[in-house]
């Protein structure tokens, strides 16, 4: 415990000596201006000294080794987790005897598989049916076979009362 304490205590005295010197950075650039120089640009020349001082002093803090490391452990830790979220999941899914990921994806694969071969032959048959039509028109216009000269459409016998019910 003593040694995770003292690591803590050097992390948050680091971490005082970058915000320390940001802030002496902060009031150098706030106090180097000009008497000559007109108030709107005495504040450009704060702002952009202030933006200036910021700037390095997050660069110096994400790229010193404590940073990397502690963003290293973050990510370690992130998968770790996300591992055994995983792992508990499908072991949740195989004791409710529920399908896996595995067997959803696999089967999800299957259908569009399938669905593309079946789009493939619709077109296939489009294609057909019309090297087939336009032959037919070549050949003489279409058959009206059963088929009434009103609507095109097939006559079909009515239906007495009785053969309704």
């Amino acid at each position: 415990m003593d040694q995770n304490f003292e690591k803590t205590a050097e992390q948050a005295a680091a971490f005082q000596k970058m915000w320390s010197e940001t802030a002496s950075k902060i009031v150098q650039a706030a106090f180097t201006f000009s008497p000559n120089s007109a108030p709107p640009d005495i504040l450009r020349q704060i702002r952009s000294g202030i933006f200036a001082a910021l700037g390095q002093s997050w660069e110096e803090f994400m790229r010193s080794p404590q940073f990397i490391e502690s963003m290293k452990q973050w990510m370690d830790s992130a998968i770790t987790f996300r591992k055994l979220t995983n792992d508990f999941l499908a072991k949740a899914r195989s004791d409710l005897q529920a399908p896996s990921r595995q067997d959803i994806d696999t089967l999800m694969l299957t259908i569009r598989h399938m669905e593309k071969r079946v789009l493939d032959r619709l077109d296939d048959l489009a294609v057909e049916v019309r090297e087939l039509s336009s032959k037919a028109n070549r050949n003489g216009g279409t058959r009206t076979a059963g088929r009434t000269r009103a609507g095109n459409r097939p006559t079909r016998p009515t239906a007495t009362k009785t053969q309704r019910l």
